[in-house]
């Protein structure tokens, strides 16, 4: 058995637990029976203050750290506001990730993105494929950011024995993510755009790029579920961490093992919401990376499995979406 395994009494910090990543996890933890979750508001805890994150890890004792907080955003974001994506990330992480290192922290979990992986690589992605090309240029400041949080934990696991596993999530959707119709990712952005079109009886509705392109999406709680399977059952010491000539990678991917077109995913969204207008494919616009499928094959020979579909995970999104517009009318 695994002698660090995390225990129902740890203090867990979830870093970032008000963002659709960090708000699943906690959500999940609370469902498993962990209560000592210290969540603090920014108002309490800047994560771009090195001197507030020492002064609170020195002061809290976290037994556990999950990093889920970063500046997040789809294609047109994070190409316009490269800067600040690249350098905002960069604090948060090496602020966490340098003081959980420093108080001792027994486990540490690191949330990356899949866009960490070449662009042109082959598929489905293997996590032995990080830094074997060159990246999408449309987020690469945010890549690149999440790979030197990936390359931070694992120098200070080489160097002191620092337990920390970095998971890299497929596209992301569900309760709490960003719907802004611009600066959103593709999911959340076309069940807006959908929805709105519906309400307001519009003929049309258009996407970016081509459509061609294809993309796996994984449901948030999966991701939660899977972030707290690893910090129960996976060693450190675990051969699916380490390369095939002894060195530690310390990478897992997670994913729902399939993809889709964005063409048919504008399909199914909009069958989901009853929207019977044109959709009109604007091809001035970036389509980014031609196909991102995670291999997803290690995390699910250790024992974890997505269990959220597409089709079920949309309409759950949908629903909670539905419920926040509601209550976003109501207060204003």
């Amino acid at each position: 058995m695994y002698k660090k395994k995390i225990k129902l009494n740890d203090k867990i910090f979830i870093a970032g637990h008000t963002g659709m990543v960090g708000s699943a996890i906690k959500r999940n933890l609370l469902k498993k029976g962990y209560r000592k979750l210290l969540c603090p508001s920014r108002k309490d805890l800047d994560l771009l203050n090195y001197d507030q994150v020492n002064r609170w890890f020195k002061n809290n004792n976290p037994d556990v750290v999950i990093l889920a907080a970063a500046k997040v955003g789809g294609i047109y974001a994070n190409n316009k506001f490269s800067a600040d994506f690249i350098l905002e990330n960069l604090k948060i992480q090496n602020n966490v990730i340098e003081n959980a290192w420093k108080y001792s922290v027994k486990r540490f979990l690191f949330l990356g993105s899949s866009c960490i992986f070449p662009k042109f690589a082959k598929q489905p992605l293997k996590e032995e494929y990080l830094l074997t090309g060159t990246l999408e240029k449309t987020n690469e400041s945010y890549a690149i950011a999440k790979i030197a949080g990936i390359k931070l934990c694992t120098a200070l696991k080489k160097q002191y024995k620092f337990d920390a596993i970095s998971l890299m999530p497929t596209n992301l959707y569900g309760q709490g993510d960003n719907y802004h119709q611009v600066n959103s990712h593709v999911l959340p952005a076309m069940i807006s755009k959908f929805y709105d079109a519906k309400i307001k009886g519009l003929k049309k509705v258009i996407c970016w790029g081509s459509g061609s392109p294809k993309r796996e999406f994984l449901f948030v709680d999966d991701l939660a579920d899977a972030s707290i399977f690893v910090l129960e059952n996976v060693s450190i010491n675990d051969s699916s961490l380490y390369d095939d000539t002894g060195n530690f990678c310390g990478i897992l991917n997670v994913g729902f093992g399939s993809d889709i077109s964005i063409k048919e995913l504008a399909t199914l969204i909009s069958s989901k919401i009853g929207y019977e207008g044109e959709i009109v494919w604007d091809l001035s616009k970036p389509d980014g990376t031609p196909r991102k499928l995670l291999d997803v094959s290690k995390l699910n020979k250790l024992g974890w499995i997505a269990k959220t579909n597409l089709e079920k995970g949309i309409e759950l999104t949908l629903k909670s979406y539905i419920e926040e517009s509601k209550k976003k009318s109501v207060r204003i």
